[in-house]
């Protein structure tokens, strides 16, 4: 029996789409002035601040103890490393291409989610794989000046790694701890992780031009907060396979945004590469959504 829409999930796709696509334009306007750990980290120190002005006002209650280390790691691996290697390379990749590769999050995040919690792939989904992992590495071939595999492109491909275990693993948590209360909790430990690079970010802000900290303060207050939380509510009423169906979209408006913002023009072989991703994310998802 098929399930109705519920428009509340639909939304909070919405929502994902648009801000999480325009994050990688802003990455790329953010690194003309701030290192990569640089970036990540006023993003997270923004996102942070805003988070303990909400947490105030809801008056959050406070993780047990027990849970602590487990946030602990998933922030690490949801904002520290996810935001650390997308920015190092974006360097190297543009806002499209990066949003593509970071669109096979699903990818991963499948198999994960079938090991523990029985959130089933199929041969389609596995074939979807394959052809996805294709596309990527055209992508990876088609963003340097040269044809040779891009260092920058594997780096995302991690971002990419790490965010699904953060997006599988939170699961265990939603039951215990309303979404808003979990992804505040790991967007402070990924912050906390990133403070290893403090030193020298009130240079940078001082050096950097207006736009683009204004840029960097978007990144924080925008597509680090609110995203996660919608995620994690979708989550909470889907699984985990469903909710990172919202990157299936992603690289579209990206490469909207990056067209408009930043004048960039995807180069043919990732165009293609591109194409064939998506293909292959489309067959992965429409098996899971045929199930």
């Amino acid at each position: 029996m098929k399930k109705p829409l519920d428009l509340s999930v639909i939304g909070a796709h919405g929502l994902i789409i648009f801000l999480w696509g325009s994050a990688f334009a802003g990455i790329r306007v953010g690194l003309e002035a701030y290192t990569p750990a640089h970036l990540s980290l006023l993003r997270l120190l923004v996102g942070s601040a805003a988070l303990i002005v909400f947490a105030f006002i809801i008056r959050m209650r406070l993780p047990d103890l027990k849970d602590i280390p487990s946030i602990l790691l998933l922030g690490f691996l949801g904002f520290a490393v996810y935001h650390t290697a997308l920015n190092i390379g974006e360097k190297t990749v543009s806002a499209g291409a990066a949003s593509l590769i970071v669109s096979t999050t699903p990818i991963f995040t499948a198999p994960l989610a079938l090991i523990f919690f029985r959130e089933g792939l199929g041969i389609c989904g596995w074939i979807g794989a394959i052809i996805s992992f294709s596309g990527v590495t055209l992508i990876s071939l088609g963003t340097g000046d040269q044809l040779q595999l891009n260092s920058g492109a594997l780096l995302i491909l991690l971002a990419s790694f790490s965010e699904s275990l953060y997006f599988v693993f939170q699961k265990f948590y939603l039951k215990k701890y309303r979404f808003l209360e979990f992804t505040t909790y790991t967007i402070w430990a990924g912050t906390f992780f990133m403070l290893v690079f403090l030193p020298g970010l009130g240079e940078a802000m001082i050096k950097a031009p207006m736009e683009v900290t204004l840029s960097v303060v978007y990144l924080g207050l925008f597509p680090t907060v609110l995203p996660y939380f919608a995620l994690a509510y979708i989550t909470s009423r889907v699984g985990s396979s469903e909710a990172t169906t919202s990157l299936y979209l992603t690289p579209t408006v990206a490469f909207v945004i990056a067209w408009i913002w930043l004048g960039e023009i995807p180069t043919i072989l990732s165009l293609i590469g591109g194409v064939i991703t998506l293909l292959g994310i489309l067959l992965s998802s429409g098996w899971n959504v045929g199930r």
